[in-house]
């Protein structure tokens, strides 16, 4: 039993710092200049995993279930179609592009929605928690990495420039 609440506060933790993810995401849009959709973008799972970090059975209602397939259905859309225009333009990293960095955003988005969504059916543990664990690392990592790593900032445009 003391497993099992380990098990959900650990599930808890991870949707509060990714909602706090996602919050940040949304915030360092300030100066893009598409910044109204990728706002709501990130500030929808933002909500939504914020209210599965307190209380994980919000993910049982139809309205919390419908808002996030509804995201992830258009995040994925976002995907293709960036990924499509990666494969066509693109000639070196992906994250010294743009495009690239947005296309990061909207696979974590999609995976963590996917998460949330199946944590309703099963409770998570075993790969599921490590899997959210190892999502939930990797947007902090990569920030720190791009903040310490000067030339990789290089290429951007100023309004990415500005907002680290």
């Amino acid at each position: 039993m003391a497993g099992n609440s380990l098990v959900r506060r650990l599930w808890q933790l991870c949707n509060l710092l990714m909602a706090t993810f996602f919050g940040l995401a949304a915030a360092v849009q300030v100066n893009d200049p598409d910044a109204g959709l990728w706002v709501v973008i990130y500030l929808v799972p933002a909500a939504l995993t914020l209210l599965v970090g307190l209380n994980p059975s919000v993910t049982e209602n139809a309205v919390w279930r419908s808002l996030c397939d509804l995201h992830s259905a258009g995040c994925i859309f976002g995907t293709i179609a960036l990924a499509c225009s990666l494969v066509a333009y693109t000639q070196g990293n992906i994250l010294h592009e743009e495009e690239g960095r947005e296309l990061l955003g909207l696979v974590i988005i999609t995976i963590w929605m996917s998460l949330c969504r199946s944590s309703a059916k099963n409770p998570l543990g075993g790969i599921h928690l490590t899997a959210a664990v190892l999502v939930v690392l990797f947007p902090f990592v990569s920030w720190l990495y791009i903040y310490v790593n000067k030339e990789m900032r290089e290429s951007w445009p100023t309004h990415c420039k500005t907002v680290i």
